[in-house]
Formats: structure tokens, C-alpha cells, sequence
């Protein structure tokens, strides 16, 4: 990968309220202005997953704010990468991208201690990904 362009990767869960925002915020975290990165959900929820916000928050990473944003064609035209968690047959599919199922348990509904294994893992991949886009 060049560093003309930066690569666009789109984190995709069914709510968008706990694993691809775990991710998005890991994703932005650790790789700062070198990867743009998106997250959406197939149907999203109304709001963030409590727990997932809070065990971001014991990583130093502040989930408050976000919303939970609806899958459009167009963020999946704009990326590079396209990590799915879960949405299966819902996500759009363009030749050329990169994709990628995360199997992950959903932490909807969760207790914290539930949670922070599910975050680890996530932490895990999002820097295997990082290292194979930089």
C-alpha cells in the first residue's frame, strides 16, 4: 500500500453499538491520521452499547459520543477494507474490496466481564490489521 492514499476500512456490525465501534475506536487509537475508518450497522441501534463504552473507557478510549450509523452503499464504495461482525448476507458486496468476517461474540446485553475479553480480541485483530495496511 502506498502512503498516497490512505486506506478507507469500514467496520460492520448489525447495530453498530458495541463491536465495530470497539474496533473503530481501537482502529483510530492506534493508527491516528494513517487508516480513515468508518462503522455502520445493517440495523442499527439507538444508541451505544453501554458496556462496550465503558470498557473502551478503561483503555483510554472515549466511546461516549458516538452514534450508531445506518450501512449505506456508498461507505462500502468508499473503502478498502469492509470487516463484517456478524451482519452476514445484509452487507453490500463490490468486487476489488477486501473483506473480512470477524467471528466475535455480540456483548449486547453483557456484563463488563463478559465484555473485556471480546474487546481484547478485537484490540488483537485491529493491530494484525494495522500491520498489514501501514
Amino acid at each position: 500500500m502506498t502512503t498516497e492514499t490512505k486506506p478507507t476500512v469500514l467496520f460492520v456490525c448489525v447495530h453498530n453499538a458495541g463491536r465495530s465501534q470497539m474496533a473503530a475506536g481501537y482502529l483510530q487509537h492506534l493508527a491516528g491520521d494513517r487508516i480513515d475508518v468508518l462503522s455502520a450497522g445493517s440495523q442499527p441501534g439507538s444508541q451505544i452499547n453501554p458496556v462496550a463504552v465503558q470498557a473502551m473507557a478503561e483503555e483510554g478510549i472515549d466511546l461516549a459520543g458516538n452514534r450508531p450509523k445506518v450501512l449505506t452503499t456508498e461507505a462500502v464504495q468508499a473503502s478498502d477494507v469492509v470487516i463484517t461482525m456478524g451482519c452476514g448476507d445484509e452487507c453490500p458486496y463490490f468486487p476489488g474490496k477486501r473483506y473480512e468476517d470477524w467471528e466475535l461474540d455480540d456483548p449486547a446485553g453483557q456484563g463488563i466481564d463478559a465484555v473485556r475479553p471480546i474487546r481484547d480480541e478485537i484490540r488483537k485483530r485491529v493491530e494484525d490489521l494495522i500491520a498489514s495496511l501501514t
